[in-house]
């Protein structure tokens, strides 16, 4: 697996669970309504992954793209959609997306690589 993948993991689980351990009542309702936001409804939540990978490009942020990429994976979408998606980012947010859109295909390409997250 490669470092870029395994360090995003494991620093994302790590201060998931300090912070949770902090017993913050708004942090923790927070957290609770972003993994709501993401379970079936009137949309799939495939189709709310690749929502949110649009939105993390046009917002920047790449360690919420790299979560959305390994959640649009696991939701079986193909590397076509998978340019489609980015797109639509592009196209949404500009040229300033292209930097992130370079870092979104290496990692997307580095998980081809890599096994599944917790395998």
């Amino acid at each position: 697996m490669t470092d870029r993948i395994e360090e995003f993991r494991s620093f994302r689980e790590r201060m998931n669970k300090r912070i949770l351990s902090a017993d913050n009542r708004a942090i923790k309702r927070f957290f609770g309504v972003d993994t709501l936001t993401y379970e079936e409804g009137a949309l799939t939540a495939r189709e709310k992954e690749m929502l949110g990978l649009v939105a993390s490009m046009v917002l920047r942020c790449d360690d919420c793209i790299s979560y959305h990429i390994e959640q649009c994976r696991k939701e079986g979408v193909t590397e076509a959609q998978f340019f489609d998606i980015f797109s639509v980012a592009l196209t949404v947010g500009g040229s300033i997306v292209i930097p992130h859109l370079r870092r979104a295909v290496d990692y997307l390409d580095r998980l081809g690589e890599a096994p599944p997250a917790g395998a």
